[in-house]
């Protein structure tokens, strides 16, 4: 029986299913916990905070109506890079508000003097960010994009071919896809110099307010991520939590987002985020069909195979996945579930719902 589990009888055995199948990492950060164990050294210890997570957690929502909640859904705990889909959203305001009018061009245009003016970098453009081919070269406080090289995550297919960490030989921007989070690092930092504010200001302001989310979130960056903006010392916030900090919140508030992603961006009447970028966000990468602008596709059904292929995703290290299903109206937040047996909690969801009666 499913512990504080608040719904119909019909979810409630894929509720059982998704608390059966726990993630292995500890509640208390000891470990194992995290995902910056496996960097070479020294890079493989924790840049900003953490926090002790809860048990599985999650919501099930349905045309706006809230079906079912278990674990603790009003818990904020860390996200992981789901807050990489936050970004996307952020690069969203950006553009609605004339700050990113093209994404094709070079962020050293835009953001000069931030790691984007080598012969190299300043190819590379907004798009190659937001889409993970950006190929950038650096270091990004003081971490090298070097950790990352290499690095297979569970749901991109074809692992490839050579060791995390290594000095896999750089192609041109927007010539090889590659998840990396050094790089997602350095466009966080460049957003907030598009915007000239902290981002989760703008997040809190643009975002969260509109769509009616609590104010029990928060977003944080390393110890050394403090730069200096118009004169005043700000933190740049990492779109994960690789190296510690990242985005703390709740199944509740996820879900909010989730919804204002499955209306086009709309929230009780109010367009919180263009249309036009939703379908930005949703356009496949060439490079990668099953990834978007920070989003994750599965228009293959590559990604979870018993969800829709019209499905379309939010993946965070631990669990943390947001399901976003158009065709049903349905929004799915889980939180710390073993993301082996995600794909069979979301089909067991999906039956659960389209079941007569």
């Amino acid at each position: 029986m499913t512990a504080r589990f608040n719904g119909p009888a019909s979810l409630r055995s894929a509720v059982d299913f998704a608390v059966a199948h726990e993630v292995a990492w500890s509640r208390d950060n000891s470990d194992p916990w995290g995902v910056h164990g496996a960097d070479p050294p020294p890079w493989n210890r924790l840049l900003g905070p953490v926090s002790p997570r809860g048990p599985v957690s999650g919501a099930i929502q349905q045309r706006g109506n809230l079906l079912a909640t278990w674990g603790e859904p009003a818990r904020p705990d860390l996200t992981f890079s789901v807050a990489k889909t936050y970004l996307a959203l952020l690069a969203g305001v950006a553009f609605d508000r004339g700050l990113l009018p093209d994404v094709n061009e070079p962020v050293s245009v835009r953001a000069p003097g931030i790691g984007f003016d080598s012969e190299h970098n300043r190819r590379v453009t907004w798009a190659h960010l937001l889409q993970q081919t950006s190929e950038w070269e650096g270091t990004s406080f003081g971490v090298p994009d070097q950790v990352d090289r290499y690095r297979f995550v569970q749901f991109q297919g074809k692992p490839p071919a050579g060791k995390k960490g290594d000095a896999r030989p750089l192609g041109a921007p927007g010539s090889y896809w590659e998840y990396n989070d050094v790089r997602i690092n350095q466009l966080s930092l460049a957003l907030m110099h598009l915007f000239r504010r902290p981002l989760p200001e703008v997040f809190r302001e643009e975002i969260m307010r509109p769509i009616g989310a609590s104010e029990e979130w928060r977003w944080v960056g390393y110890d050394n991520s403090w730069v200096d903006l118009n004169g005043s010392r700000v933190q740049s916030v990492p779109g994960g939590s690789h190296w510690g900090g990242g985005v703390s919140i709740s199944s509740l508030d996820q879900v909010r987002i989730a919804q204002m992603l499955l209306a086009e961006g709309r929230c009780d009447g109010r367009q919180v985020i263009s249309g036009n970028w939703m379908e930005r966000m949703r356009a496949p990468c060439a490079l990668a069909p099953f990834y978007g602008y920070l989003i994750w596709l599965n228009r293959e059904r590559s990604v979870f195979p018993s969800a829709p292929a019209s499905s379309y995703f939010a993946i965070g290290a631990g669990g943390s996945i947001t399901w976003i299903d158009p065709g049903r109206q349905l929004v799915v937040v889980v939180r710390w579930i073993d993301s082996e047996h995600a794909d069979r909690f979301f089909g067991m969801v999906g039956e659960a719902l389209d079941a007569p009666g």
